[in-house]
């Protein structure tokens, strides 16, 4: 009986992976209830419901993913790490687990790796203009580059694309990551490890004795890795990070609070790009609808009541969800002379913003609203990521 469990749960983990890699989905939960495992895949960022394991046999495959991840079978009081690799169809896919002890069981989530692929730089969803900013950005043989937003925004896939148009066969590019998402053959990734040591701040210093041209941080975590990350790029580095702050104005502030004195932020930081990823309508099943308010941002008219906009509708494409696929919305900043001294002042929230209007930098609500304009997302979509 237990060998015929063991095979069925091989088959049942297979298929699980096997349909959440067709739908595209960045994450696999499988959660204990009393009469069943909920399974839930995370597409374009939104849980979706799938078809619940049996209770008999559900114990069996929380096991065999513990045995692939390489965790203690035994041990089910404590949470668990792991990686572990399946092959659903003849497709390698590289998975991360985490388990969890809950009051009924181990909750397992299962991060599709090989799903977090490479976006080409021109997918991101910047426009033409931004993009050429951007780019003479990454093209500076010094400076520190940051993205932020909150966890799930895209922050790292966008670092990854930066990493694209850079010349790695004539700049020595180095990554510190938590954990490794994509591995880049062409350049040297490292990856924490806080158990033996390894911590973005002692890892930073090592790269420094690299002989690295440009570096990637995974994430600015606290005043040390900051400071460390500030100083290289003043010494001739072009440093990439992210930062979880919720837009361009947070992040200028979050850096001077984080302890790091406000001229190194001042003359170090030469660029701040804000995101968030929105979902995309289906195309098979969208349909036009009539806005009946306007739709204002800072006191100004985006999109005029009457305006004709998509809504979402949800067909077994999209897996009735009226979406399909996301694409990012960026606020972006150059850090110029006016902004330095801000910053070496300390400036406030209110004061960062109203040098912003000033420049005519939109911010990401309008950024947003003119991709429902361009029939791209919606507005409830835009008005759930920026609020």
């Amino acid at each position: 009986m237990s060998e015929l469990l063991e095979q069925g749960a091989v088959i049942v983990l297979d298929e699980i992976v096997r349909r959440a890699v067709r739908a595209h989905a960045s994450d696999i939960h499988l959660e204990p209830k009393r009469d069943r495992m909920n399974v839930r895949f995370r597409v374009d960022g939104e849980m979706v419901e799938e078809q619940s394991v049996p209770l008999d046999i559900s114990p069996e495959v929380i096991s065999r993913i513990k045995v692939l991840a390489r965790m203690d079978i035994a041990e089910r009081r404590v949470p668990q790490d792991g990686q572990l690799t399946l092959t659903p169809e003849g497709n390698t896919v590289h998975l991360r687990a985490s388990s969890f002890p809950s009051s009924l069981g181990e909750k397992v989530v299962l991060r599709i790796l090989s799903g977090q692929a490479l976006i080409a730089f021109e997918k991101l969803g910047l426009d033409p203009v931004t993009q050429a900013i951007v780019r003479e950005l990454v093209d500076r043989p010094q400076g520190f580059l940051v993205t932020s937003g909150p966890t799930g925004a895209g922050k790292t896939s966008t670092l990854y694309s930066f990493m694209r148009l850079i010349d790695t066969r004539h700049y020595n590019v180095m990554t510190l990551e938590d954990p490794i998402e994509v591995e880049l053959p062409q350049i040297t990734q490292g990856q924490t490890n806080v158990k033996a040591g390894f911590t973005f701040a002692t890892g930073l210093r090592a790269i420094l004795r690299q002989d690295p041209d440009v570096i990637m941080v995974g994430e600015i975590r606290d005043a040390e890795t900051a400071g460390i990350a500030l100083q290289a790029s003043l010494t001739g580095h072009l440093v990439l990070s992210t930062l979880h702050t919720s837009d361009a104005v947070e992040t200028a502030v979050r850096l001077v609070d984080l302890g790091v004195e406000p001229w190194i932020v001042a003359n170090a930081l030469t660029g701040i790009l804000a995101q968030r990823l929105v979902r995309l309508v289906c195309r098979n099943c969208q349909e036009l609808v009539t806005l009946e308010t306007d739709l204002v941002d800072e006191d100004e008219t985006i999109l005029p009541r009457g305006s004709k906009v998509v809504r979402p509708k949800g067909c077994a494409a999209c897996l009735r969800t009226g979406y399909k696929g996301r694409t990012g919305i960026f606020e972006v900043v150059i850090v110029d002379d006016d902004m330095r001294e801000l910053i070496k002042h300390k400036a406030s929230p209110r004061e960062y913003r109203a040098l912003l209007k000033k420049r005519g930098i939109p911010t990401l609500r309008r950024i947003g609203l003119a991709k429902v304009k361009d029939g791209a997302t919606t507005v409830d979509e835009v008005l759930r990521v920026t609020t």
